[in-house]
């Protein structure tokens, strides 16, 4: 029996956890960085790069930091699999704009 509960008691047998996502399913990527021109059209098209298809204006929502500086982007999108989510959060890693990604 697995030891897996937060005190260490056994859990449920050998029983598979469920995924926290369950799949196909719309998804809400944050992605932060630098209030500057172009950065919300920079976003839009590595989006556009990892779904292999257009993202619609509504998908995505701006919301300015306190003093201007910084932009969260929300951006949701219909994902079909775990894969293609961590290929999108590899991807805003490897980004040079991107400073921050939840």
């Amino acid at each position: 029996m697995k030891k897996d509960g937060p005190d260490n008691t056994p859990t449920a047998g050998d029983e598979e956890k469920k995924p926290l996502i369950e799949y196909p399913a719309v998804y809400t990527f944050k992605v932060m960085g630098k209030q500057e021109h172009g950065f919300l059209e920079h976003v839009r098209d590595l989006f556009r790069k990892l779904m292999g298809s257009e993202i619609s204006p509504d998908s995505i929502r701006e919301q300015p930091s306190s003093k201007g500086k910084y932009v969260s982007l929300s951006v949701s999108v219909y994902l079909l699999s775990e894969e293609h989510r961590r290929s999108i959060y590899a991807e805003l890693h490897r980004d040079e704009r991107v400073i921050y990604y939840l």
